[in-house]
């Protein structure tokens, strides 16, 4: 599959680009924010690529990750990949049906002066700054926010608190959008959607829930909270431990040696200390 033509945001062919053409390979180079769009074989059928330089007329199986300037994650195989291609596909032209309005705001946010807005609805509005950014509802909209969810001052940050804004007010987004903030609200806030679906989440589908349970089971277990590769143990690593695995700098720490392999197979949420199996380790005696 090649990628003979591609195009900018605005539609405009890329042979005007400013770099141009360089020895015939003809790489375009974008800004992180912009995006391209390639289209498939000779159909109308455009795809957008976050990219930062992509070289036109290559087949796909000669791009390298180098020459995109980001991803959104892995995926099994072509048949995902068509998957996602449609699914993509379907959010853009529902995007095209949601009277989102770009606009400038003089307003302060929790992270900073707001530098772009995206007014969703009337008092939906999300605003981008220099450094983060997120969601503001207005006082009225915001007292229909789950109260298990709701923020007090109707600010919700764009990393995970947009899925509140997203559920909330489901009419305001795409379907792909919808999805994802399920996931997050899953993931995040499980008594949450468990109450809303009213079913109980089972082990290995809620992070929040699955760290919940590993906590409680290893209350009083020694949990490493810090480690370096042994210099003075080869294939070891030397480990910092505390029960539970608190960090609060008021706790009890003790050092252990832990198999280099076995460390790195470690458990997501940490590693469980066995005072049987890892040596206790008091360091290198002061000469």
């Amino acid at each position: 599959m090649t990628l003979p033509h591609l195009r900018n945001d605005d539609g405009n062919s890329t042979s005007g680009c400013r770099r141009g053409v360089r020895h015939q390979r003809r790489w375009i180079s974008c800004r992180p924010h912009r995006r391209i769009a390639a289209r498939l074989g000779h159909r109308s059928r455009w795809i957008r690529l976050p990219c930062e330089r992509v070289a036109t007329f290559r087949p796909l199986s000669d791009l390298k990750r180098e020459d995109f300037y980001g991803h959104d994650g892995g995926l099994e195989n072509e048949a995902a990949f068509r998957a996602r291609v449609l699914e993509t596909a379907q959010h853009k032209r529902e995007l095209t049906t949601l009277p989102r309005i770009q606009t400038r705001m003089c307003a302060s946010t929790p992270w900073g002066m707001s530098q772009l807005a995206t007014v969703y609805a009337e008092g939906v509005v999300s605003h981008s700054t220099s450094s983060h950014g997120g969601f503001h509802l207005s006082s009225d909209l915001n007292k229909r926010v789950d109260a298990a969810l709701r923020a007090d001052g109707g600010w919700y940050e764009e990393d995970a608190e947009w899925a509140i804004v997203a559920i909330t007010f489901p009419d305001l987004f795409t379907s792909y959008e919808r999805k994802c903030a399920d996931e997050i609200i899953q993931n995040n806030w499980p008594n949450v959607w468990e109450r809303t679906y009213r079913r109980e989440l089972a082990p290995g589908e809620s992070w929040a829930k699955d760290r919940a349970a590993f906590d409680g089971a290893h209350a009083d277990d020694w949990i490493v909270v810090s480690a370096i590769y042994s210099d003075h143990h080869p294939d070891m690593t030397e480990v910092i431990a505390t029960r539970g695995g608190k960090r609060d700098g008021q706790a009890e720490e003790m050092r252990f040696l832990v198999p280099r392999a076995e460390y790195a197979a470690r458990d997501r949420f940490g590693f469980v200390i066995d005072p049987v199996r890892h040596a206790h380790y008091e360091g290198l005696p002061v000469l």
